[in-house]
Formats: C-alpha cells, sequence, structure tokens
C-alpha cells in the first residue's frame, strides 16, 4: 500500500489510538505487578487457574482452555508444564481420546485462585470499572467485541497472545 492510498488517521482518532496505545502497554504491566506482588504468580497462571475454577467439569482437556483463553494452543502447553511443576494442575490421561490429556486443578491450585481472586478482582474494579460512569461501561460493552471481531475476520490474531 503505498502513501497516497493510505486512509490516515484524523487528528481525534490519532490522539484516541494513542490514548488505546499506551492503555495497552500500561495495564498488562500493572496487572502483571499487582498478581505478581499479592499472589506470586504470571497473569497467564491466574488465567489458566481461573478458567480451570470457573468450569462446569472438574477437568479440561488443555484445547478447551486455550479456546477459552483465545491463546495458542503451544503457549498454554509450555505454560501448563510449569503449572504442574509448582503442583497449581495435574493432568491425567483423556478417557475419550488415549492421545490427549484433561487438565484439572489440584487442592493447592484451588486455594491458590481462591486466595488471589478477591485482591485481583479489586485491583480490575478499582483500576477498570469505578473510573467509568454507566454510559462508559456500555460504550466498551459494545466497541470491544466488535474491534475483537475484526481482528478475527482479518486473521490477525496473535497465536502468541
Amino acid at each position: 500500500m503505498t502513501s497516497d492510498e493510505t486512509r490516515w488517521l484524523s487528528e481525534s482518532e490519532q490522539d484516541l489510538w494513542r490514548t488505546i496505545r499506551e492503555f495497552l502497554w500500561l495495564f498488562p504491566s500493572a496487572m502483571d505487578r499487582q498478581l505478581m506482588r499479592d499472589s506470586q504468580m504470571q497473569s497467564g497462571e491466574y488465567s489458566v487457574l481461573a478458567v480451570l475454577s470457573e468450569a462446569a467439569e472438574p477437568s479440561l482437556r488443555p484445547a478447551d482452555v486455550a479456546e477459552a483463553l483465545r491463546w495458542d494452543r503451544s503457549r498454554l502447553s509450555h505454560l501448563l508444564r510449569r503449572m504442574e511443576t509448582k503442583g497449581l494442575i495435574s493432568r491425567c490421561s483423556d478417557e475419550t481420546d488415549r492421545r490427549g490429556h484433561q487438565i484439572a486443578l489440584t487442592e493447592l491450585g484451588q486455594a491458590t485462585i481462591e486466595n488471589a481472586a478477591p485482591s485481583h478482582v479489586t485491583f480490575v474494579r478499582e483500576t477498570l470499572f469505578d473510573s467509568l460512569d454507566a454510559a462508559e461501561r456500555r460504550a466498551l460493552e459494545t466497541a470491544l467485541p466488535k474491534i475483537l471481531e475484526s481482528i478475527e475476520q482479518q486473521g490477525l490474531k496473535d497465536s502468541s497472545c
């Protein structure tokens, strides 16, 4: 695409893009610091524990966890190995597919997510929701799914995230 073909951002769009870009850098870092400070875990570990703790079944296939988190399966596989070593999850053979595995929370994993959740929810509430009024929250509820859909339609989903 040449410069002549580019649909350049307006000044207000540039300002909004800069704000979004800053948010994309600052929020994940702040969340990681909060989780490490309060719970000695990474955000990826918290995310996996949350998916497992909220599941209707006592165990899930790794592919189901990856899908729930919109992660690449290889990234999840490496994280699951580390979490198993820490004693947060266990793996067992999948009864329906002997080639695969099921993952489940251990007692330590369950206790870890239960202990981490209150301070993490407080962080999310105070950082995101308390700063927005009802109309602003509704605007995000409308806008963010559209942006995610656009990313997926363009095939731009980063398999490493």
